[in-house]
């Protein structure tokens, strides 16, 4: 129950509060299931209004999917300290976090959704991965990737794509376990590219001398290591 007199918002300040109603109703029902009503309801205001601000609803799912974008970009970046391995284990972390949160979202921008075939929706998905490519990139040191290297990093970001959509539908494997996995997919990317060029091998070999004893990577070698004894 709402007591008092309401505030009245400026023009950015009520965009701003109805992007985050739509993101928030978007998170948990598919886009294609909630309606202007709802938005306007959840907002307080009436349906007029919220057409007054976004022509339309197109314009305000994108407007959200900018803001989720946005948000789940931010959530590769990370200090610069310490193993890879640990480093990638708590970028995994944020990622879940944000899927875990807004999973109908989560497949609406990577799905298209109701926006489906928009220039918009695709390019902010273009810049998600992106921003995924040039942290990852940076946490290696490399600032120009060879073509290798950029064949892992890349398939390795669509692959948690991939992963986290699966999970969604049932969430049948624990997470814990999908984000170790991914840091493992990681390295087996890296090593299997280092084994047909030299150049990633000295790359995965500078990797691994910084891993500790109880850290993700070696973590791999041990489980390979019984497999093929």
């Amino acid at each position: 129950m709402t007591t008092g007199v309401r505030r009245r918002m400026g023009v950015e300040e009520r965009r701003q509060q109805l992007i985050g109603v739509a993101l928030d109703l978007f998170s948990r029902r598919s886009p294609d299931e909630v309606s202007i009503d709802e938005i306007a309801s959840a907002a307080g205001i009436s349906r007029p209004l919220v057409y007054h601000y976004f022509p339309g609803k197109l314009s305000l799912y994108e407007a959200a999917l900018r803001r989720a974008s946005s948000d789940l970009a931010a959530r590769f970046v990370e200090p610069r300290q310490g193993p890879l391995g640990a480093r990638l284990l708590r970028v995994m972390g944020r990622y879940f976090d944000f899927v875990d949160e807004h999973g109908p979202g989560f497949s609406a921008l990577m799905r298209g959704g109701p926006a489906v075939g928009s220039s918009t929706t695709n390019a902010l998905v273009d810049s998600v991965r992106q921003a995924a490519y040039v942290q990852i990139l940076s946490h290696l040191d490399v600032t120009e990737a060879p073509a290798r290297l950029e064949l892992v990093v890349r398939s390795w970001i669509s692959l948690a794509e991939s992963t986290a959509l699966i999970w969604l539908d049932g969430r049948r494997i624990p997470r814990a376990e999908l984000e170790v996995q991914l840091v493992h997919d990681f390295a087996a990317l890296l090593a299997v590219s280092a084994a047909h060029d030299e150049e990633m091998g000295a790359l995965l070999r500078g990797v691994l001398k910084d891993e500790p004893a109880d850290g993700p990577f070696t973590d791999l070698v041990g489980r390979l290591t019984r497999l093929a004894s």
